[in-house]
């Protein structure tokens, strides 16, 4: 049986991508994990005291943050916003930058905010409020250091460009 040579043309090229988009989609995919992970009893504790939003909620993800229903599915839709916006430069750049502001403040305000205080919509407690700072301040960080541009790989050399033209 004779080896089958593929025509030059049918080779794929990997789709190029910045830093700046692969961050976007891990940190977008980070969410996505949390999301799903705070419909999982056992691994969100008091699950049976879950609410569709509120403070009322007693479940807690890993035992420690406090979720709702409402809670995991902002994790899930900024996620998947993160990932699809992820397709171009601008839009991660936006999604970290943006988003990584939008958790800032809410961090913040979580602290100005009581546990039992009506504005409590999202149940959030003091480790909530740092995790959502920590992950805001890198997020920012993330949409303003890493470059827009896709890493140029070196070209190789001209005796092994020439084998490959070959194939």
């Amino acid at each position: 049986m004779e080896a089958t040579r593929h025509h030059h043309r049918a080779r794929l090229k990997k789709w190029e991508t910045a830093p700046v988009q692969d961050g976007a989609v891990i940190v977008g995919l980070a969410f996505v994990i949390v999301g799903v992970l705070g419909f999982l009893p056992g691994i969100t504790t008091g699950f049976d005291g879950i609410t569709f939003a509120g403070h009322e909620s007693e479940a807690q993800l890993f035992g420690i943050f406090e979720v709702s229903v409402l809670h995991n599915l902002v994790h899930l839709f900024l996620g998947l916003l993160g990932m699809f916006m992820s397709w171009y430069v601008a839009g991660a750049r936006l999604f970290l930058l943006g988003g990584g502001l939008l958790y800032l403040l809410l961090g913040i305000y979580g602290f100005f905010v009581g546990g039992s205080d009506a504005g409590n919509f999202l149940p959030m407690n003091t480790a909530d409020d740092w995790l959502h700072v920590g992950f805001g301040v890198a997020m920012v960080a993330l949409g303003v250091l890493l470059p827009w541009v896709p890493s140029r790989k070196p070209k190789p050399a001209p005796a092994e460009r020439k084998e490959r033209e070959s194939w």
